[in-house]
């Protein structure tokens, strides 16, 4: 799928502000795809279509989560965390995307998750540093993405458990589950 097909999909679902985001995500995810050496196109499409299920009915989407394969578990948590997996399935059902570089790095750019790929970190950050964003703490993992990219992942992780915890909110698994794996990949010297 070529870029404009995937904003033509896009565009009608999203509100004006949202769709903004979604072009400041895709431009960033291009960046860090050629500063890490990843494919562009697929770090762009994946990157349009992230938020493709972000503002369906909550009972559409518990339907999807119920009927694929995604963790049934992520109905225990927060709804806000339902629309990348449940995007990562309806982009396969709906418009054919089968790679399963984009469905992941759709399906984990809110939460993480352990041994995240590259691409799924470049989703993940680009959604979390893309210029329009504005709270504490994303200028360091601006810089940090300049020179680390699962260090940025990491920072990232960091400061939305600090976040989620201090508003004494649940903390979905898989983002425990990113933040330690790449704590000790970083602690290890790995990446």
């Amino acid at each position: 799928m070529k870029r404009d097909e995937a904003i033509q999909i896009v565009k009608p679902l999203l509100k004006q502000e949202r769709f903004d985001h979604t072009l400041r995500v895709a431009e960033t995810a291009i960046d860090l795809a050629k500063q890490y050496d990843e494919s562009q196109e697929k770090a762009e499409l994946a990157a349009i279509l992230h938020d493709y299920a972000k503002y369906f009915p909550l009972e559409d989407m518990q339907q999807t989560i119920r009927e694929s394969n995604l963790s049934k578990n992520l109905l225990d948590y927060h709804h806000e965390l339902w629309h990348g997996p449940v995007a990562s399935v309806l982009v396969e059902q709906r418009h054919g995307i089968t790679d399963p570089e984009i469905q992941n790095a759709i399906c984990y750019h809110t939460t993480g998750r352990a041994h995240m790929s590259r691409m799924e970190a470049i989703l993940f950050v680009a959604d979390y540093i893309e210029p329009g964003r504005s709270f504490p703490g994303v200028d360091e993992v601006r810089e940090a993405a300049q020179k680390d990219l699962f260090r940025a992942a990491w920072m990232a992780l960091r400061n939305t458990i600090q976040f989620l915890v201090g508003k004494h909110a649940t903390v979905y698994p898989d983002t425990f589950y990113a933040y330690n794996d790449l704590t000790k990949r970083l602690n290890a010297g790995g990446n």
